[in-house]
């Protein structure tokens, strides 16, 4: 016998002692993760050097999963299950039941395939091939019966039916996760659509379907697209923030923050509540108005400065609504704003392991973190003409973290250009550059002088036009209804 078969039988027994032995009858949880965390599926994916969470986040699995629709709440699910040992096995058990009110039968296979590396000896560990053989023929039929339908509608020469009946398919194909044949019935959708609405729908679809391959750089540019079309007043709310949304997302999937900041920051609070838009309920199937907070949160401290964050996120009306979902997110900011970066940093590590687990911020998640930690580093040291590293390291503490793992990251920091300093190796100091004082008052003085020549020049030009008698005969009025020569009045200088 191998030792990797020896390896598995150990793994087994160990899972079915957890499951058969507790006193109480209930897993212990900690020794139930260190089994899942041994077995083959987690093995492997070390030995990869793939990402695994072994800290159990701060959510609830259940009420987590309930803020989605089917399909988006197993791809959640999954990804918990594929990454955090302590959560997997309870992920799989409430995906795979989910997955089987579904269409999508290689889904379930890959759930099923999931568990039995995990536990063989679980009770939905065992592929149920009369679900599976009988969803395949319920899809091929429903493949057929809708492809007949939509050959009749072009017979017909209807329009209207034909852009129903490519809608129809590209649903199904969605629902069974055929991504590339939805894409392209929901494109044919396109010569047949006769009002911006239905270009509108039809965009969001793609868009949607971006975001789930994914393809962020198209997710950006349907979703753009949609938000750029001319619809009824009542339509236009509705598509917007959805569309703005969507743009956000994809912003933040291809690692461009500050635009999705930006993007998430103008989301209108009504997404939260607008309900389905073209037959997608985009706040339970991509991302909930407490993941906006998140996302828009996160993106705006790795991109703005501290007047921005004031002025953008917690000044800011709409998004405030969101952040009221998410309070930490608020206090993590207002900290930040406040110079109190050790804080903020404090907050944000305490939902580190909820957000690595997170489909869409998990694989962005460290570079948001570094980004905001440089941030701070910098910030911090602004007043100061130099710092002990053993002060670094108390106000910017990491795990494990000594003098010479700060002194390894500052290094990497000057080296990139992010910051303007040296290291004293010798008396452990960060200190500032030396700064020409002198050179400074000068270039502040010529600044000043230039700028109240031209405000003198401006003057003299005015005083030199009223003596000469000239006037100017101000129009009827401009674009925006007011008198250009209201503007010109006794006392006012031309600038």
């Amino acid at each position: 016998m191998s030792l990797d078969q020896i390896g598995r039988i150990t793994h087994i027994v160990t899972v079915k002692q957890l499951d058969s032995n507790t006193p109480d009858g209930h897993l212990d949880i900690t020794d139930m993760a260190l089994a899942v965390e041994q077995s083959p599926y987690f093995t492997e994916r070390r030995s990869n050097g793939g990402l695994i969470v072994s800290e159990a986040p701060k959510f609830d699995l259940e009420s987590y999963a309930a803020n989605y629709d089917e399909y988006s709440r197993v791809s959640r699910l999954l990804n918990i299950a594929r990454l955090c040992p302590p959560l997997a096995l309870d992920a799989l058990r409430l995906a795979i039941p989910t997955s089987k009110s579904a269409k999508d039968t290689q889904q379930y296979l890959d759930l099923i395939k999931l568990l039995h590396s995990i536990n063989p000896d679980d009770d939905l560990a065992t592929v149920d091939d009369a679900w599976v053989e009988k969803t395949n023929k319920l899809n091929e039929h429903e493949t057929e019966r809708l492809e007949h339908e939509l050959r009749g509608y072009k017979n017909n020469l209807i329009k209207e039916s034909i852009r129903m009946g490519q809608e129809d398919l590209g649903t199904h194909f969605l629902n069974m996760n055929r991504l590339d044949q939805a894409t392209k019935a929901y494109q044919k959708m396109r010569e047949f659509c006769t009002t911006p609405k239905h270009i509108a729908e039809m965009t969001l679809k793609l868009a949607y379907i971006n975001m789930v391959t994914p393809n962020w750089i198209a997710a950006v540019s349907t979703a753009q697209k949609a938000r750029s079309l001319t619809l009824r007043p009542e339509d236009k709310p509705r598509f917007d923030s959805v569309s703005q949304a969507c743009t956000g997302l994809g912003y933040l999937g291809s690692g461009n923050y500050g635009q999705a900041a930006h993007a998430f920051l103008a989301v209108d609070p009504s997404y939260a509540t607008v309900g389905p838009v073209a037959n997608i309920d985009f706040s339970r199937a991509v991302m909930t108005a407490n993941d906006i907070a998140v996302y828009g949160g996160l993106c705006a401290l790795a991109s703005m400065n501290r007047q921005q964050l004031q002025d953008s996120v917690l000044e800011n009306a709409n998004f405030r609504n969101f952040l009221e979902l998410e309070p930490h997110i608020r206090r993590a900011i207002s900290f930040f704003c406040g110079a109190k970066y050790s804080q903020c940093l404090a907050i944000l590590e305490a939902y580190r392991t909820d957000y690595l687990l997170d489909i869409f911020l998990g694989p962005h998640i460290n570079m948001l973190y570094h980004l905001i930690r440089s941030k701070s580093i910098v910030q911090y040291f602004v007043p100061f003409s130099q710092v002990t590293l053993s002060a670094l390291t108390e106000a910017f503490p990491r795990p494990g973290g000594t003098p010479q793992m700060m002194e390894n990251e500052l290094v990497d920091m000057i080296q990139r250009g992010i910051l303007d300093a040296r290291i004293d190796t010798v008396d452990q100091l960060l200190i500032a550059p030396p700064k020409d004082s002198r050179a400074d008052a000068h270039r502040g003085v010529m600044e000043t002088a230039e700028e109240v020549e031209h405000q003198l020049r401006l003057k003299l030009f005015r005083i030199n036009m009223m003596q000469a008698g000239l006037e100017i005969q101000s129009p009827k009025s401009n674009k925006s209804g007011k008198n250009v020569a209201s503007s010109w009045g006794p006392g006012q200088t031309l600038g």
